[in-house]
């Protein structure tokens, strides 16, 4: 056989079995290579192939889903998934390969239109260019119907595996050991890769290379050593935080490096440490462990050869996941002996987790593997005693460790708006620095014929000694000058704010460790408590404009409950109270109960029809409905220690069993769940076969074919043979699917078929999910049809998902209808109170989900979103005409204007503008009135198809217009790739903040995409806490992260900024004033020490703790009233007019520190050194009062920082004076002695800060802000509260 036949046959995934006939009369098939015997028939498993968590759950939800699939075609991806009835190890119960579907985050989506057509559009991994992929035209699709066609597989380019053999494997390819390693440093690369990362900071860089200026002879304006101080305490810092953090990963490294697993060497399996185990070696794992490298299986504790994993370290699926042993390897290492060689010819290692393409030469026979036979690294096996694998993958080459890039980086709004600030400082550090050196030459050329007689600069020494009449190192004016500008900016150098950035890493974290120890958002239900995973961006939770949030799971529990149900025309489930499984037993006691992890409630009334006699039809249409509920699923069942006896059927233990089950979808386990509650419980499934206990009685049904939910048949179905050896097809689906395909019947059917929708109707306006329930019985002639046409088209090698669905049609045709069902997905507590507070706040909640339209509207209504004054815009567009012109009709009917193109800034200062509020008797009120004026607010509502259209051609910008325009944004049947472009269409057209919340691995693009990325730790794993740069419990506590610590961050943090650049420029002024006084001379009158310890200790304590501490509001006065919020929007805290003022101020305040001692001491004795003491402590008091004046809330930590920042500046300044050595000997003492020296001081401050009083006092009393007029209700508040209890006393 040739090398390219040889890959058409391998090129199935699912095993093809030489099986040796059995004793009964069973019929052969002929497969591909090999032969096989079965009392049955092969069934092939069409993958479904849906992209977000939503769509795992719809495989029980009505809607319309045929817009999204990813590009990997159909054929390509049913291939991958074929179930045999009778042999277990081709019939996982999870389709394998729906992990695929995750991978559309990696490629593209297809629209799949009425004509099969693909309209394809793209979006890389990376979030940051999923606007531009989005936008691009549909090149991309790679349409591959022989799977292993992929030039990775190539025989020059595979990777040979020899089991049992890794030094033959390693010889040849030298592969990778399995150590991982994720620090970031060795002992010997801390030091020079730590300092290369730091000096990315530009800072940085400036202040490195003011150090080294200081180093020349000419330029030392400082000590050589003490000039390097400030970027050394800056560097070891922050080197020693980041050295902390990779001590843990190498201690983290470590502990997983040394776990331990069984190998087979030398005959047995024996414990090995994970780091020395290598490619080829057969590892063999027990239940609850970790894999510890990538495996393809070879043999399970399972005779049919299946394991379950757990993936949530993985993806963050929580749900159980099938796995399996090919049958030639299964029975291979049954004996346990593992005394088994064999080629596996596989892939070159890649990230693509999802996907896996290889095969095996084994005892002669050479087949393929698939996804479905591979374990990865870091998965955990469950319900399964064993597994027995080779290590295909190890080390950095794993899945898992291929996938571990770090969440992208994120930069504060307002750390880029202090860059710019920064960058003006610059330019008055050019101007000061320029003045000095022109008035340099300019007074060296005015007194060029005096320089050896004048004091402040000379050419000669006129000393005695060897140096009389020597000259100086004179450079002429032109260089002296130009020393002069060096030299000036080495004096000045703090003017860029070095401290500013250790400040602020110092002050988010302890921000950060109040949000976590925050008790308000702990959840106790999950016992999980608030996290931050990101310390940059703590001040942008004060500026959001929009949240994008998911629905289920995030705004909803995702925990379904089965609440409604339509059976045979009549509806169960609205007379409530519902009663529970107890008391609907006692109606009629089953012979047997099941108990369920949680309580079922049923209704009484159709649990009383399951078991009467009055209407048969009735009867056995209800019996089909539950015995569809919990046979068409995928879910698995566990049972309880105590489970079944080995006996019969009638020798059934009378004691309650315990049963739960796992499974892809919580609306199945929902189902399944129900069924069970109504005495229908599954509680054994097979590859082959499953037992469903009904009502006490064992009923055993054969599967004989399971066609697996997909999007374009939009529902599921399975072939059961019943023990009377009758057939059936049980079907559940979409009811836009499934009505078109019922069989047109009598009156009576109509009149059930009319009623149904009627009930499915009020079910969707209630928020329920719905799904519609039919079945038929096949004849032998229909059976053995769609067995012979199942056989081609699950053994075909192209189109095969098109042939699986035309062999599905033939048995999906002419159904019964049986009923409907109505889950509920509960909106989690809280959700509609923080709805409306966001939306109070100025806050536009977009909620964007994978549901059908009418569920998501329902669940808008409820949540507060949606109320019944807005004008709804209903965007349903098949095609790009009719999407523009939906675009365009909706714009000119409600006057919505087109933007002018370029980047907008949508602030809508009505949302929370001055002059809302209002005090009588002293609490602030608002007038919420209308957003959209006097005309009511819109709701625009899109689903996904028409973004496909939209999204990709040019109509964003019609998107934009409209979208924006509307207080309320729901986006239905979304892809998780659609949900990033949809931020990005707000983040690229605006300068508003986006938030985006999810709870699923589909959430995972959104988030990373947004400005700010929340985590809710939920029900689908951690795979959006993972990505997230905050993780909480539930919804609700959005509104407290928001409202109270992000108004808090952002006032915080705004005025952390603009005080570091007064307190630095105060003190540089103060130089320059001295300097243009001293001729230019840049000599300071300030030791080093003072000058270095200024911003490092004498100053940086306050700083710190008022960034952490200070409240301006109370966080009930902020929850109270949400508009407050609205002060981020307009950056009240932060702007650039604040930072003018702010520079105008210290330019007086310097003025003031400057000359009031001047004058002072005008014609006294003292010395330089002294005058330079006065403004030292002068400078430390002015700016801690300063401070003070600033401050909200006084505690006791903050009188400490405050008071105490001046006694420790005091106790340096006397240590320093009194070293002899010191120029400044002893001047402390002497200027302490003197009342002059106190009132000066005294004066300065009164004096620098008057016109900053007076000018706080002059706004606050006429134009008070809202912030104001809160606290000042909150004073009012406080002392009426403390005047009630004075009164009642002297009474």
């Amino acid at each position: 056989m040739s090398s390219d036949e040889s890959l058409l046959l391998e090129s199935d995934p699912r095993p093809v079995i030489h099986h040796r006939r059995g004793k009964s009369g069973s019929r052969s098939y002929l497969c591909g290579h090999g032969s096989f015997s079965s009392p049955m028939f092969d069934v092939a498993l069409e993958s479904c192939d849906l992209d977000v968590k939503e769509r795992d759950k719809e495989v029980v939800l009505s809607s319309d889903r045929s817009f999204l699939t990813p590009s990997f075609s159909n054929s390509n991806i049913s291939e991958r998934c074929v179930v045999e009835s009778q042999f277990p190890w081709q019939f996982p119960l999870e389709c394998p390969t729906r992990e695929r579907r995750r991978s559309a985050s990696w490629g593209a989506m297809e629209l799949h239109g009425a004509d099969n057509r693909s309209l394809p559009f793209e979006i890389s991994g990376a979030s940051s260019h999923v606007q531009d992929r989005l936008s691009s035209k549909s090149q991309r699709i790679r349409q591959k119907s022989v799977q292993f066609e992929d030039p990775a597989f190539q025989e020059d380019g595979a990777r040979l595996i020899y089991i049992n053999d890794p030094r033959k494997t390693n010889d040849k390819y030298e592969f990778t050991g399995n150590e991982i390693r994720t620090s970031r440093y060795t002992f010997v690369t801390f030091l020079p890769k730590n300092l290369f990362i730091q000096f990315h900071r530009v800072a940085y860089l400036y202040f490195l290379a003011i150090a080294a200026l200081n180093q020349l002879p000419p330029l030392a304006v400082f000590g050589r050593t003490v000039s390097l101080f400030p970027l050394l305490f800056v560097l070891c810092v922050t080197a020693i935080k980041d050295g902390y953090e990779d001590w843990r990963r190498h201690r983290s490294d470590r502990n997983e490096n040394n776990r331990e697993s069984l190998v087979f060497q030398s005959g047995d399996f024996r414990s090995k440490k994970w780091k020395k185990i290598q490619a080829g070696e057969v590892v063999k794992i027990f239940a609850d462990e970790t894999i510890p490298a990538d495996m393809v299986l070879l043999g399970t504790s399972d005779q049919s050869g299946l394991a379950y994993i757990q993936t949530m370290n993985l993806d963050g699926e929580s749900n159980l996941k099938t796995r399996y042993a090919r049958q030639e390897t299964a029975s291979a290492v049954a004996s346990e002996s593992c005394d088994v060689f064999g080629v596996i010819r596989c892939e070159q290692p890649n990230r693509n987790i999802y996907e896996f393409t290889a095969n095996m030469e084994f005892n002669g026979h050479k087949f393929s593997l698939s996804q479905s036979n591979i374990v990865l690294r870091g998965c955990q096996l469950k319900n399964t005693d064993w597994i027995i694998g080779v290590v295909v993958y190890a080390g950095q080459e794993t899945k898992a460790m291929l996938n571990s890039a770090a969440s992208p980086s994120k930069r504060s709004r307002l750390e880029s708006y202090m860059n710019r600030e920064t960058l003006w400082l610059s330019v008055f550090l050019f101007i000061m620095c320029l003045v000095v050196a022109i008035g340099m030459c300019l007074w060296l050329v005015r007194h060029n014929n005096q320089l050896d007689t004048l004091p402040y600069y000379r050419k000669r020494y006129f000393t005695n000694g060897p140096d009389n009449r020597k000259r100086y190192k004179y450079y002429g004016i032109p260089m002296e000058a130009f020393f002069s500008f060096l030299s000036s900016v080495i004096v000045f150098q703090i003017m860029i704010p070095i401290s500013l950035y250790i400040t602020m890493e110092l002050v988010r974290l302890g921000q950060s460790y109040f949000m976590i120890e925050d008790r308000d958002m702990y959840d106790a239900s999950s016992g999980s408590r608030f996290q931050c995973r990101s310390l940059n961006i703590n001040e942008d939770l004060g500026q959001i404009r929009y949240v994008f949030s998911d629905k289920t799971g995030t705004l909803t529990e995702n925990k379904m409950e089965f609440r409604r149900a339509s059976v045979h025309g009549k509806n169960y489930g609205s007379s409530l109270p519902m009663v529970d499984n107890t008391a609907a037993a006692d109606v009629t006691p089953p012979k047997r109960r099941w108990k369920l992890k949680s309580e079922i409630a049923v209704d009484s009334e159709l649990m009383i029809m399951l078991q009467s006699n009055s209407n048969k039809e009735e009867k056995i249409a209800g019996h089909e409905f539950f015995l569809t509920l919990a046979a068409c699923n995928t879910v698995i069942p566990i049972v309880g220690d105590d489970g079944f006896s080995s006996c019969g059927a009638n020798e059934l233990n009378e004691d309650n069993r315990h049963v739960d089950y796992q499974g892809e979808s919580p609306d199945e386990q929902a189902l399944v769940s129900a069924a069970s509650a109504y005495g229908y419980t599954l509680f054994e499934r097979t590859s082959g076969h499953i037992v469903i206990d009904v009502n006490g009685e064992k009923l055993r049904l054969d599967v004989l074919g399971l066609h697996e939910f997909d999007s374009v048949r939009k529902r599921m179905s399975v072939v059961i043979r019943f023990p009377d050896n009758a057939v059936k097809v049980l079907v559940k689906g979409a009811d836009t699917s499934m009505f078109s395909i019922l069989e047109n019947g009598s009156a009576s059917n109509n009149n059930i078929w009319h009623t149904t929708q009627s009930h499915l109707n009020e079910y969707s306006s209630q928020g329920l999910r719905t799904l519609v329930i039919a079945s038929r019985d096949l004849s032998d002639a229909e059976l053995e049809e769609w067995q012979s046409r199942y056989e081609e088209a699950s053994t075909s090698l192209t189109d095969r998902a098109t042939k699986l669905r035309q062999t599905a049609a033939l048995i999906e045709s002419n159904l019964k209808l049986l009923g409907a069902t109505g889950i509920e997905d509960k909106l989690q507590e809280g959700v509609p109170e923080a709805i409306e507070s966001l939306r109070q706040a100025g806050i536009k909640v977009w909620v964007l989900t994978g549901d059908k339209q009418e569920t998501a509207i329902s669940i808008g209504l409820s949540c507060k979103l949606l109320t019944g004054d807005m004008q709804q815009i209903i965007i349903n567009g098949t095609s790009e005409v009719e999407c523009r012109n939906l675009l365009v009709d909706a714009k000119s009917k409600y006057g919505v204007k087109s933007s002018s193109g370029g980047r907008r800034n949508l602030k809508h200062k009505t949302n929370a503008g001055h002059g809302d509020l209002d005090i009588p008797n002293g609490f602030p009120k608002w007038n919420p009135g209308k957003e959209e004026g006097s005309i009511a607010p819109l709701a625009l509502i899109i689903d996904g198809n028409s973004l496909v259209y939209i999204l990709e051609k040019e109509l964003e910008s019609e998107l934009f217009d409209l979208a924006t325009s509307c207080r309320v944004v729901l986006c239905c049947r979304v892809a998780p790739l659609q949900k990033a472009g949809i931020v990005d269409l707000i983040k690229s057209r605006t300068d508003d903040m986006t938030l985006a919340i999810g709870d699923g691995a589909n959430d995972v693009s959104m988030i990373q995409m947004a400005d700010v990325g929340v985590g809710i730790c939920g029900q689908e794993g951690r795979q959006a806490v993972m990505a997230s740069d905050f993780a909480m419990g539930q919804f609700q506590f959005l509104k407290k992260l928001l409202l109270v610590h992000g108004h808090w961050n952002y006032q915080r943090v705004g005025y952390l900024v603009l005080y570091n650049f007064y307190r630095n420029a105060v003190f540089v002024l103060m130089l320059f004033w001295y300097i243009l006084c001293t001729a230019f001379s840049t000599t300071s009158a300030l030791t080093d020490w003072s000058s270095v310890f200024y911003s490092v200790i004498y100053t940086s304590v306050p700083t710190i703790i008022v960034g952490i501490q200070d409240k301006d509001l109370s966080h009930r006065t902020l929850l109270q009233y949400p508009k407050l919020y609205g002060s981020g929007h307009r950056q009240e805290a932060y702007n650039m007019q604040l930072f003018w003022i702010t520079m105008i101020d210290t330019v007086w305040q310097s003025l003031v520190l400057f000359y009031i001692p001047l004058f002072t001491y005008k014609d006294s004795s003292i010395d330089i050194w002294s005058m330079g003491s006065l403004w030292t402590i002068a400078v430390v008091i002015l700016v801690n009062v300063h401070l003070g004046m600033d401050i909200n809330r006084w505690v006791l930590i903050t009188h400490v920082a405050i008071w105490g920042s001046i006694i420790i500046t005091y106790g340096c300044m006397v240590i320093l004076d009194s070293i002899p050595v010191f120029p400044n000997y002893w001047t402390i003492y002497h200027l302490a002695s003197s009342p002059t020296y106190w009132i000066t001081i005294l004066l300065i401050i009164i004096v620098a800060l008057l016109p900053r009083f007076i000018c706080k006092v002059v706004y606050q009393i006429f134009w008070p802000s809202d912030i104001q007029i809160a606290r000042e209700a909150e004073l009012m508040r406080k002392r009426h509260s403390h005047l009630q209890p004075r009164q009642q006393v002297s009474s």
